[in-house]
């Protein structure tokens, strides 16, 4: 069974920074569109940012100019630095294969005040 691993959340007061990874080790990684989305409480998940298997990134108006996506093909992994944090910020953070049913089980980020 594929699986999608998270790491890095936590918390983090207003202004720090998060450094988020997705481990993806059972599929074909290269070759994949690779993004991280949230869901803050009560709203629906939403794009954050993805990056093209050529590495082409998109990110949310949100996300602009704080967040950088990036890849290690060979490594299977996915990571999202954040940086200037707010707390509208805080939310769970699911990284995700773009056009397949493959979620990661998704992880927590809280910035404080």
């Amino acid at each position: 069974q594929v699986q999608l691993v998270e790491s890095g959340g936590g918390l983090v007061q207003a202004g720090g920074s998060l450094r988020l990874s997705c481990s993806a080790p059972g599929i074909s990684f290269s070759t994949n569109t690779m993004a991280w989305y949230r869901q803050i409480e009560g709203k629906e998940r939403e794009l954050v940012a993805y990056i093209s298997s050529y590495g082409y990134a998109t990110y949310a108006e949100s996300a602009k100019a704080r967040f950088v996506i990036a890849r290690d093909n060979a490594a299977h992994t996915v990571t999202l630095e954040m940086s200037k944090l707010k707390p509208e910020d805080t939310a769970v953070y699911y990284c995700h294969v773009r056009n397949t049913l493959l979620w990661g089980q998704g992880i927590q980020v809280t910035v404080s005040e």
